[in-house]
């Protein structure tokens, strides 16, 4: 049989505590103090009888007979009993009187998960902007309370991130697949259009397909770094930087990649995460440097922490975006290098990528960049075996 719900509550049980532990030390008074009058007084009851022959006959006097000692003894004996029957009644009221005050005790002390439970019953998920802010003493109450707004605050944050992941990804996609079908509608589909336009229109779309497949692939880089799926081995950071070159510097006009490593650069870490980060890296650098520019890759490292740098000779950055270059599909306007126009820098997914891979690693991303100049940016990482709690440098490692 299932017990009532008032039963299987807390402040019910709270209420039994408080009432058994009032109870129980009421009665342990109650009885020292009994048994110490008992043991003091010596009481006892007056039973003795005087027994005489008369007319032959045994006669029993029913007038008792005490001395002094006796009548004393015999009124502590009453003392006493008074004392047990009041005790007793005492105590049936105790009992009763300990429920109360356990009870709205119980009330006063649960009072704040009151307040925990209903703000967390208004939350939904499509609305994480409610907070406790549970007011009081500083007790276990308070810092769960506090906890949980500070899980609100998380939750709240990762839920806008990826709102704003989907709202940026769909906006990203839209465009490509609008040239896509612009292309198809004018000139494959029609059967006028000159083999020039049918081949313009192939190209496009190639590009369009291409720039939706890089997307694609950092929407699951994305989601495979928040999952936590990597494995974290030794990581040699100079074999990383070369192998990156290799695989992603791919320019289609005159570059030049130069290689300045440091020997003995050792991290635990995700080897493939982080040749992907200087990939990203190596591909904004090779979108943005100019024809028979040099593009550099550096490693070395200062006190605990490592760093790996790629540098470009790009229209580099205003001052007052590279606080921004690492966002998600963050848009600039980009200073032209020799005095060209101005054109548009776009991030897209990549450089939020690369801070994401450095973060889960525990280092910091850094730009650094002088319009009409170039950019570097710089990858601190951890080095293996690593005990401080400082810092890394806040300046460039590499001009």
């Amino acid at each position: 049989m299932k017990r009532p719900e008032l039963f299987r509550s807390i402040r019910f049980r709270l209420t039994m505590l408080y009432s058994t532990l009032l109870f129980a030390l009421a009665g342990a008074a109650l009885a020292i103090t009994y048994f110490a009058v008992a043991a003091t007084t010596n009481p006892q009851q007056i039973n003795e009888r005087q027994a005489y022959v008369k007319d032959g006959r045994v006669v029993v006097d029913r007038i008792q007979v005490a001395d002094v000692r006796e009548i004393e003894a015999a009124i502590n004996y009453n003392t006493l009993q008074t004392l047990r029957t009041y005790s007793l009644i005492a105590l049936a009221g105790l009992f009763f009187v300990s429920l109360g005050i356990g009870w709205v005790l119980s009330g006063r002390a649960l009072r704040p998960v009151g307040a925990i439970t209903r703000t967390t019953r208004e939350i939904q998920a499509t609305d994480l902007s409610r907070r406790i802010r549970l007011q009081g003493p500083r007790d276990e109450l308070r810092d769960l309370a506090d906890t949980i707004d500070s899980m609100l605050d998380r939750l709240d944050d990762a839920f806008q991130a990826q709102r704003q992941l989907i709202d940026d990804a769909s906006h990203e996609l839209r465009s490509p697949l609008a040239i896509i079908r612009t292309n198809l509608d004018a000139s494959l589909t029609v059967p006028e259009a000159t083999p020039d336009e049918r081949d313009r229109a192939v190209a496009v779309v190639d590009r369009a397909t291409t720039r939706m497949s890089r997307l694609v692939e950092d929407l699951l880089a994305t989601a495979r770094r928040d999952a936590d799926s990597m494995t974290d081995v030794d990581v040699d950071l100079s074999a990383v930087a070369r192998e990156a070159g290799e695989e992603s510097f791919i320019p289609e006009r005159i570059l030049t990649l130069r290689y300045v490593l440091t020997d003995d650069l050792h991290l635990i870490g995700d080897a493939d995460a982080l040749r992907r980060a200087v990939g990203n890296l190596l591909s904004n650098a090779v979108r943005l440097a100019p024809t028979s520019s040099t593009v550099t890759v550096a490693t070395g490292r200062i006190g605990s922490w490592l760093w790996i740098a790629v540098a470009d000779q790009g229209p580099g950055i205003a001052p007052d975006d590279l606080s921004r270059v690492f966002d998600r599909f963050w848009r600039g306007a980009a200073a032209a290098h020799s005095g060209a126009r101005s054109r548009e820098r776009r991030t897209g997914l990549g450089l939020a990528i690369v801070r994401q891979i450095v973060e889960s690693h525990g280092g910091q991303v850094a730009a650094f960049s002088t319009l009409g100049v170039g950019s570097t940016f710089v990858l601190w990482l951890p080095a293996a075996g690593r005990t401080d709690e400082e810092p890394p440098p806040a300046i460039s490692p590499w001009t």
